[in-house]
């Protein structure tokens, strides 16, 4: 048990310093939608400040998003040392679902990939068992998504990135057609169900904070859990990939009233809609044996740990009541356990987990401009 609490700021990740820049190149981005004239093109309004970025082509619509996978390829070096794999297959899955799972929020068909892998250095390309690792575990969650990867760069960064380390990251196109797919919460409203999709763990954030715990285990990344895995194995289990979900739901005619990937932020992610509605929970997934650790370890309150952690909600989805028994469903034939979880309600903008007695108001969640 450490004896001082940790929390994600003491980590070194600080929101309320990391969010206003967000919002201040949110304000200058919007200014440029403008230069799409030349091109004879629009942009969707309402998708600025959401997961991903719409433009209009017509007859469909084409979704876009870069992002990156964070610290937690520093946790598979480290767990390498331990047992001798690379775990690069995992954080390959990782890397593309950061960019899948967040443009399917906006209704998209994730159609291509491209990749980003920034290394400290060209030493590092050398290791062919890692490379090999990264390159099909990168494959696979393209062909699991249905995803053409179209190519990427490979950048030897010396002097930028620390020597032995790589930075990852994925961008990703996406195709909302028909339009009727699109779900940036124009329906959105009191009496819809909220149902959850289950992660497989930690996913890719919140891993400074597990970093920094780590540092703390008199056993490190070592140290076994109750289920008798090692903490840093555990921590390793790839993030979930969502897409055949959605796909899988539109087929049988469900198209979402809205969507949210839970990533940073945790649960408050949740209300990322700008209306004002209340989300509000009568129940809460099973949290993953890796999370809980991390909760008792680092003596988190519920409210510090659905804050920052996912705790074992990766995914949301906003349906029409009559339909969230069967999204429940849909996900579960896919081996996805999901849950109708809660419900929208008229009122403040604010999420009420009530399980846990935990209530985030509007005020905690600034990302739009």
């Amino acid at each position: 048990m450490t004896t001082t609490p940790l929390n994600y700021k003491s980590a070194g990740v600080d929101y309320a310093k990391i969010d206003p820049l967000k919002v201040l190149a949110q304000q200058a981005a919007s200014s440029t939608a403008v230069n799409l004239a030349r091109h004879g093109l629009t942009e969707v309004p309402a998708s600025r400040g959401e997961s991903a970025y719409v433009l209009d082509m017509g007859d469909f619509y084409l979704a876009s998003i870069t992002e990156c996978l964070g610290t937690k390829a520093l946790v598979a070096d480290a767990m390498r040392a331990i047992t001798g794999k690379t775990y690069y297959q995992a954080i390959a899955q990782d890397t593309l679902a950061m960019a899948i799972n967040d443009i399917i929020t906006v209704g998209a068909t994730p159609i291509s990939a491209h990749a980003y892998w920034a290394a400290g250095g060209d030493e590092w390309f050398t290791d062919q068992e890692r490379a090999a690792d990264l390159v099909n575990g990168w494959k696979a969650a393209c062909d699991a998504c249905g995803v053409s990867w179209g190519g990427g760069e490979t950048p030897s960064l010396s002097g930028v990135v620390a020597p032995g380390r790589i930075d990852l990251a994925a961008s990703c196109v996406g195709l909302v057609r028909p339009k009727e797919r699109l779900t940036l919460g124009a329906k959105l409203g009191a009496g819809d169900a909220i149902v959850l999709l289950a992660s497989s763990g930690i996913h890719a954030n919140g891993v400074s904070l597990a970093r920094k715990l780590a540092e703390r285990l008199p056993q490190g990344y070592a140290t076994p859990l109750e289920d008798g895995r090692l903490f840093g194995e555990a921590l390793l289990d790839p993030t979930v990939l969502y897409s055949p979900v959605t796909e899988a739901l539109a087929k049988a005619g469900i198209v979402p009233h809205y969507s949210a990937n839970v990533t940073g932020h945790g649960w408050l992610k949740i209300m990322r809609h700008p209306a004002a509605l209340t989300y509000r929970f009568t129940s809460v997934p099973s949290v993953p044996p890796v999370l809980r650790f991390m909760q008792q370890q680092a003596q988190l309150s519920e409210r510090e740990a659905y804050s920052s952690l996912n705790m074992g909600a990766g995914f949301a989805l906003f349906v029409a009541p009559e339909q969230a028994a069967q999204a429940v469903a849909t996900a579960r034939q896919l081996g996805i356990a999901a849950y109708h979880a809660g419900v929208v309600e008229d009122g403040p903008k604010r999420v009420v987990i009530e399980p846990i007695k935990v209530e985030f108001a509007q005020d905690e969640l600034s990302l739009r401009a």
